[in-house]
């Protein structure tokens, strides 16, 4: 389940023949061979948006909308390694402070440069049990336009079992079967106790304690901002650190206005003892 990213073009690497290779031989897990090999870039003159067209065609041949391709590259690319010099230039680091955290980092990238607020940092949560609406999905199902997370979203909403408009909704991400390119259950609603007692139509997770990576989104359109989030979380440099115990989106009161929305993405990780 540690896949990691092409930090060229994003794809995902789940086995050996798909890295690529240094110089001297050996394999690098930053590049694919596609995108690296010997030491060198296959195209090392391809500029960033003319990786992103290149891609959106080899994405639209495998099935997927050209639009929603285009997309999510535009989300993701521009933090890759070796694309994040793109955004450096007229951009200046910011630095987060929060007394409940264990630790901060920015993984060679400020939380700035990553399209985030403040820097990654890590927190430590005990066991959560949440419910609402849920459904099982892959991240190419959501990519190809034909997904159901918005559509959870209008379900759960639609509900009259609501709790007050101020408590905290949740995006929650969990029962992987391999990693970011398998199956997961994608599950929209709130946070209840462990022993509450759910109508039938609600669905309900139990999310283990956990520490987890916090990537902590600008203020912005909600469009935009969750999906800036989450491509500065596939180009995160610490993939291999992914548990895949359940991650999730946190919406609370910063969350109100659509056209102001800061969100934090939650990611699981190995502990840091």
């Amino acid at each position: 389940m540690n896949t990691t990213l092409c930090q060229s073009c994003g794809m995902p690497l789940t086995t050996p023949a798909q890295f690529g290779t240094e110089a001297d031989g050996n394999v690098t897990r930053e590049y694919c061979i596609y995108c690296y090999k010997e030491g060198q870039f296959e195209q090392p003159n391809i500029p960033l948006e003319g990786m992103i067209e290149m891609c959106t065609a080899i994405l639209k041949e495998e099935g997927m909308d050209e639009e929603s391709a285009r997309s999510m590259l535009r989300n993701q690319l521009p933090y890759l390694k070796r694309w994040n010099g793109t955004i450096m230039r007229g951009t200046s680091a910011s630095s987060g402070d929060d007394s409940n955290d264990t630790s901060t980092e920015s993984n060679g990238l400020s939380g700035a440069l990553l399209g985030l607020s403040e820097p990654v940092r890590y927190v430590t949560l005990p066991a959560k049990r949440l419910a609402g609406v849920s459904a099982r999905t892959t991240n190419a199902i959501e990519i190809s336009g034909k997904g159901c997370i918005q559509g959870l979203w209008n379900q759960y909403f639609s509900s009259d079992q609501l709790p007050a408009p101020e408590v905290a909704r949740y995006g929650c991400y969990s029962d992987y079967t391999d990693g970011i390119t398998g199956e997961y259950t994608i599950l929209v609603g709130h946070e209840v106790n462990v022993d509450e007692v759910l109508p039938e139509d609600m669905d309900s997770v139990h999310l283990p304690p956990a520490t987890y990576a916090v990537f902590t989104s600008r203020r912005g359109s909600m469009a935009e901002v969750v999906g800036e989030a989450w491509g500065a979380v596939w180009a995160w440099a610490d993939q291999h650190k992914r548990t895949f115990t359940g991650d999730f989106e946190l919406y609370d009161e910063r969350s109100i206005d659509p056209e102001n929305v800061q969100v934090d993405v939650y990611i699981a990780v190995q502990s840091m003892q």
